[in-house]
């Protein structure tokens, strides 16, 4: 076992103990691996890619979302919160008070559900726990469970424990990481996985770091000492047009890809703006308002490049 510091560790973690902070368990999802699964969504990310269909995953720790639209002025956050009466203004208080401490009590009081709470520290018992209920649909299905983000090595020590207490179970274990991480936390993690879903998100360095706030040479770099370690990578590339569409980078990103021994496939994932309301209620700007999914043609078209390289390629997840 590896400790925070890089270091190995025999002393076994009290898994009541080791916490994560989880803004979403997904259900019956279908897109983050084969069969039903269930995905563990954690909160933090280092990339801030102009696409993102998770905002609220982005930072770090917790935050609330407010859904305006559902709102109706009766106060009863106020009244809830702690620090209300200091807060200026009437009604509802604003969804992020610079005294807050996250007691959640204004979400709680909130009769039509507009506040919500994004982010609860839980800890690998729990989550544990909470995945086994649906055990039965992944032994049916050939499904399991997929720790995804946000990117979830930023939380590695949690998924490094969780991933083993499901494996024990006879759960598929699948890792959705962007790649972007140290390179001993990504093989420490991955080597608990059964499953590494690898997000690339364009060749070209300067589109890379204009498109998502950081370099690809780490992520390429690892996604190779991966493939040396890992006997089943599959490669995910969103296809976004105007941002990742170009067919010279699609090209070059699929030579990289197929220099590799062990992806099983490539899913190519069209963009969609699921996410327009998601912005608006965390007060963010959304880089892709006015950017369309790609058509069935587009599609087919990055596809083909992919083809071309002899790889096994798969529109959608």
């Amino acid at each position: 076992m590896i400790d925070g510091a890089g270091t190995m560790s025999s002393a076994p973690r009290d898994s009541a103990r080791t916490t994560g902070l989880v803004f979403n368990i997904q259900r019956y999802s279908l897109h983050d691996g084969p069969g039903i699964r269930s995905t563990v969504f954690l909160k933090g990310c280092p990339l801030a890619c102009a696409w993102c269909h998770n905002p609220e995953s982005i930072a770090p720790a917790r935050e609330f979302i407010v859904a305006e639209s559902r709102c109706i002025a009766c106060g009863e956050c106020r009244e809830a919160c702690p620090y209300g009466a200091a807060t200026p203004g009437t009604g509802p208080i604003p969804s992020r008070n610079a005294d807050c401490d996250f007691c959640a009590q204004c979400a709680d009081a909130c009769p039509t559900g507009a506040r919500e709470l994004i982010g609860r520290q839980m800890s690998v018992a729990e989550v544990r726990d909470e995945l086994l209920k649906d055990a039965i649909f992944f032994a049916e299905s050939g499904g399991g469970v997929t720790v995804s983000g946000g990117e979830p090595l930023m939380q590695w020590q949690f998924v490094e424990e969780l991933l083993p207490a499901l494996r024990e179970r006879g759960i598929h274990t699948a890792l959705d990481t962007s790649g972007y991480a140290p390179l001993e936390r990504l093989l420490t993690v991955a080597a608990r996985s059964d499953l590494v879903l690898y997000d690339l998100k364009g060749f070209d360095e300067a589109r890379h770091i204009e498109y998502t706030g950081v370099s690809n040479a780490s992520i390429h770099a690892n996604l190779r000492a991966l493939d040396a370690a890992h006997a089943n990578i599959w490669i995910r590339v969103p296809i976004v047009p105007g941002f990742i569409d170009d067919a010279e980078d699609l090209s070059r990103m699929a030579a990289l890809v197929s220099t590799l021994h062990h992806v099983t496939r490539v899913s190519l994932l069209p963009f969609h703006g699921a996410a327009e309301r998601k912005y608006e209620r965390l007060g963010r700007v959304n880089r892709t308002s006015h950017v369309d999914p790609p058509t069935a043609e587009q599609m087919e078209r990055s596809a083909q490049i992919f083809r071309a390289h002899s790889l096994p390629v798969h529109i959608g997840a």
